[in-house]
């Protein structure tokens, strides 16, 4: 039997009690590999214990990504550990599903009936998103440079995006032209777009799924003045349709809506199928229109691993485990399930909503109509208020929540409003006890005082 020492010098066998052995009387050494090795299930104990100083992740309702899953997921997951998504010829079912889910997207995106998908896994919606605004530079520096015109100074267009946008344009030498918000705007406008495209503009970057207000940008609207421009000046614009949210919403929930390759100048669009795709985090997805599209300069071949593979994700190795469990996601739920899970979804928001805009100081901006399953809201006079929505976000962590306050991007930085997101796994029960928690902070924010809602019995016999 292994005996360790403790840093009391007590015998420690596998018979102790953790608690009466290193789990109880050593400090773990943080910022050097310790010496020794120690009783697995005294390390797994000391850093759950540690880990449970993070937030309960069900109640983080800033977050898009997954914070539930079914068992199978994790059982799929656990059996993938070892396999390496990039190697191809050693594990080639696991590359098989791969091919099956962009197979699945493409159909689900509305990709021309008869077109070969083209597309991949990454580790997210922002190596997606990224990968999609490669291909529209290389695209776009052929044209140029087909013509004799410099390929110099390529810029991309967008409204309100996530910050991986940003680092696309810097991590790759591409201008940014992030068109302001309008004054009761919730995304890029149509008619925005003329002043700032140009003869050197590779893409226009239309978000469903605004990471800011929840919203979508009507990219129906936005290729038809893309059309209007080109009638006028000649510039033929691609469209990248950022669906790391919406990619998996619009499909269940507004089938009518046209904003995927139904729409001819989308040439690309990204998901994260770590959001709304339900599955754990680290798996995202590219398709583009159609193999053309996507330049072969961007697709590398390794033969090191046992086969002649092609690559054109920017990681390499991972985890295959993800990319099961998105093809388990929909083997299991199927469409039916999608949208029977976010028809849920949404109206616990729009309930949501409703309480919110009930309680008095708040204006909702998205009230959980039309697009993503989630609210977003303001402060009708912030001057009078009494209290910030910062404020707000404190009182609300106390009781575990974390509801983000952020300002709004470009041109509206003065109103600072927060997001309520609802997932797979947020039922209305969850959400009804949000909104007293709410109701209670406003109470304490105003009037210095606990509430004691109607309902409350708990907390009558508490009351001061």
């Amino acid at each position: 039997m292994a005996l360790h020492k403790a840093t009391d010098h007590k015998q420690v066998d596998d018979t102790t009690d953790l608690f009466a052995g290193t789990v109880a009387t050593s400090v773990a050494a943080k910022n050097r590999m310790p010496e020794n090795a120690s009783r697995p299930e005294a390390v797994y104990q000391l850093l759950h214990n540690e880990l449970l100083l993070d937030g309960n992740a069900s109640q983080n309702l800033a977050t898009f990504c997954t914070t539930w899953s079914e068992d199978q997921v994790h059982r799929l997951m656990n059996e993938c550990l070892d396999k390496n998504m990039i190697d191809k010829d050693e594990y080639p079912q696991t590359a098989e599903i791969e091919s099956r889910c962009v197979n699945i997207l493409a159909d689900l995106w509305n990709a021309p009936a008869g077109a070969t998908a083209m597309g991949c896994s990454t580790t997210g919606s922002s190596e997606a998103a990224m990968l999609g605004g490669l291909a529209l530079k290389w695209r776009w520096r052929h044209k140029r440079l087909a013509e004799g015109k410099p390929a110099d100074k390529p810029n991309i267009v967008a409204g309100p995006v996530q910050i991986c946008w940003d680092k696309f344009a810097r991590y790759f030498d591409v201008e940014i032209r992030q068109v302001p918000l309008e004054p009761g705007a919730t995304g890029l406008r149509p008619h925005q777009l003329a002043d700032y495209v140009d003869e050197n503009t590779i893409g226009v970057v239309a978000i469903l799924g605004v990471t800011f207000t929840c919203d979508f940008e009507p990219v129906k609207e936005l290729s038809a003045e893309l059309d209007r421009i080109q009638a006028e000046t000649g510039l033929d614009i691609p469209i990248h349709v950022d669906a790391a949210s919406g990619g998996f919403i619009a499909p269940f929930l507004y089938p009518e809506l046209v904003w995927d390759f139904r729409v001819e100048r989308v040439a690309s669009i990204n998901a994260s199928g770590h959001k709304y795709g339900m599955a754990p985090l680290g798996v995202g997805w590219v398709v583009w229109r159609e193999p053309e599209l996507l330049p072969e300069e961007l697709i590398f071949r390794v033969n090191y691993l046992g086969g002649d593979m092609p690559t054109f994700a920017l990681n390499f190795s991972r985890p295959g485990g993800e990319v099961i469990a998105q093809y388990y996601l929909f083997q299991r739920l199927g469409k039916q399930g999608y949208r029977e899970v976010y028809e849920a979804c949404a109206a616990t928001a729009r309930y949501l909503g409703e309480q919110i805009a009930s309680m008095g100081p708040f204006e909702l901006l998205y009230d959980g109509r039309g697009a993503l399953p989630a609210i977003s809201y303001k402060l009708k006079d912030p001057e009078n208020a009494g209290f910030t929505l910062y404020d707000l976000t404190d009182q609300l962590r106390m009781r575990g929540w974390q509801v983000p306050s952020y300002p709004l991007p470009a041109n509206r930085q003065e109103t600072v409003i927060q997001r309520i997101l609802i997932r797979h796994g947020i039922g209305r029960d969850e959400i009804s006890l949000l909104a007293d928690d709410i109701h209670r902070a406003l109470h304490r924010l105003t009037a210095g005082t606990p509430a004691v809602l109607p309902d409350d019995v708990s907390r009558i016999g508490f009351h001061h």
